[in-house]
């Protein structure tokens, strides 16, 4: 039994020091112990702690305010004009909100530690291994204890403020994720709806293939076997940022190619959808929409460089490697009277990210 009562005696033997180690000294280092404990106010005056107690839960309260005041001002607020001056008063006010909610649980979190919760001095061994039965029983009386010196358990006050202070500080952020949806208008019915807004792009029948960013028009006859060309629809360097440049070349940017006409076999390839060798797909990966780039031109595999997806050229645009989940959206193109490379149609599919076709 008596060994059974030792929860450290398994350890003991690593505290021993070395024998090359040991030092022996006439006068070694008294444990000096722990200083004399100091009552708090709180702990003399019986009206101090109900101040302190009722200190703890206002600044809870205070919190959830804030919170509250965040979410009204998100409405009061809105930022739906796209004026500068909106925009600010949108993030300064939210702002204070969400500041002063999570700043008011922060100290009145330390305030209940300091004045409220026991005050005593322990020294707890250290032990680096799985703790005997006897010691895990004794940690989890150790929380019991904890719990009735914080007094969690039976100040309801300051557990009910705290725990409706934490849940409503959650909300304001919450309320703003609203604000990273767009919304529909006469102008533009589609705004709020991303499947159909990823389901299109500024590619048309008949619009030309142009260099990015110059939105110089393509001549077929201009391009090397091998090569690899960053392309926009020709019209979308004429928009400005006002008009949604970034928005629309995000969806429409291709990269193009051009290969051997035999190295496209008719099994695996549209060969309607390309001209003499040269192919067009979407830029954008399908598993989580960074820039397919890097082409390795003996291989003719894209390499998306984020997370290491590959895609076949020579078949479709397939996926060889990584978590993609599907081929990259082909372009369909062939050339007009002038031989500048042209787009048959818009793309069949959705680009981007597959979890967009999940609708």
């Amino acid at each position: 039994m008596a060994h059974e009562e030792d929860a450290l005696e398994h350890e003991r033997a690593s505290w021993k020091p070395s024998s090359g180690l040991a030092v022996a000294v006439p006068d070694p280092v008294q444990n000096p112990g722990l200083p004399p404990h100091r009552e708090r106010v709180t702990d003399k005056d019986p009206a101090a702690m109900k101040r302190a107690v009722r200190t703890v839960y206002t600044l809870f309260y205070l919190s959830l305010a804030g919170s509250i005041w965040a979410i009204a001002a998100y409405m009061l607020f809105p930022i739906e004009s796209g004026r500068i001056i909106d925009i600010r008063h949108n993030n300064l006010f939210i702002g204070l909100g969400i500041a002063l909610a999570l700043l008011a649980i922060g100290i009145g979190a330390i305030h209940w530690s300091k004045a409220v919760m026991s005050d005593k001095e322990f020294i707890e061994p250290r032990h680096a291994t799985r703790g005997r039965d006897t010691t895990r029983e004794a940690a989890v009386q150790a929380f019991r204890d904890a719990n009735d010196e914080s007094g969690f358990g039976r100040r309801t006050a300051i557990r009910g403020s705290l725990i409706a202070a934490l849940v409503a500080s959650i909300l304001p952020g919450i309320t703003l994720f609203r604000g990273l949806a767009p919304e529909s208008s006469p102008e533009h019915p589609e705004a709020g709806d991303p499947v159909a807004l990823l389901s299109h792009t500024m590619w048309k029948k008949g619009m030309r293939l142009a260099h990015d960013p110059s939105g110089e028009p393509i001549r077929a006859a201009d391009l090397t076997l091998g090569s690899a060309v960053h392309v926009i629809p020709e019209e979308l360097a004429s928009l400005s940022h006002h008009d949604g440049y970034l928005e629309q070349k995000a969806k429409a940017i291709v990269l193009l190619m051009r290969l051997l006409p035999e190295q496209l076999p008719a099994e695996h390839n549209k060969l309607d959808w390309s001209y003499n060798g040269i192919v067009a797909y979407s830029k954008v990966c399908t598993h989580v929409g960074c820039p397919v780039a890097l082409y390795e031109q003996q291989t003719h595999h894209l390499l998306c460089p984020c997370h290491q997806s590959q895609f076949d050229v020579s078949r479709s645009a397939a996926v060889i490697f990584g978590p993609a989940a599907r081929p990259l959206p082909q372009l369909p193109i062939t050339v007009d009277d002038e031989g500048y490379l042209v787009a048959q149609s818009d793309f069949t599919e959705p680009v981007g990210p597959s979890f967009w076709e999940r609708h």
